[in-house]
């Protein structure tokens, strides 16, 4: 019996041969899996240089801090020139009133105006032109808190309560 079949022997040999290529079928799957999980990666990392997503999310955390900061900054300085356009306005002319009338009753066409002009905090001036047929005369009174300091004329009274009735 110089042959003598060792069916244990041969077994375990088969035994191994298909562990071992059942091992390589899923180094092999393994391997396509890395390769599509790697490409996914580059799809969101980029192509710059090789990281791992916690490297990359840290990098994106601060930049994105750094992004905030800059617009908290960029929003700071808006706000200040914004309360400085805000106190300029203030000032400007947001109300205004215009009566023309005949002062001489002449019938020369209403030449005569008084024109009312305020900013915001009702305070301005009343402009009136007295137009006669050879001269103009111009007479200027202030208002504070939408009332004059000297005495109108009606028609001055009216060009003023035009100018409060106005919305600001």
């Amino acid at each position: 019996m110089g042959f003598a079949l060792n069916t244990a022997g041969n077994d375990v040999a088969v035994g191994a041969a298909v562990a071992a290529v059942i091992a390589l079928i899923a180094c092999g799957a393994l391997a396509v899996t890395l390769r599509r999980l790697r490409a996914a990666q580059r799809a969101v990392l980029g192509e710059q240089r090789a990281t791992d997503v916690v490297s990359y999310a840290v990098r994106l955390e601060r930049e994105v801090t750094a992004l905030r900061d800059y617009l908290d900054d960029v929003a700071e300085g808006l706000n200040v020139r914004l309360q400085s356009a805000d106190a300029r306005l203030d000032g400007a002319i947001a109300r205004r009133g215009l009566v023309h009338y005949d002062a001489y009753n002449e019938m020369s066409g209403r030449q005569s105006l008084s024109l009312v002009l305020l900013d915001a905090t009702r305070s301005g001036v009343v402009l009136s032109s007295i137009s006669h047929r050879d001269q103009a005369r111009l007479y200027v009174k202030q208002v504070r808190d939408g009332k004059s300091e000297l005495t109108l004329s009606p028609e001055e009274e009216e060009a003023l309560r035009l100018a409060l009735l106005e919305d600001a």
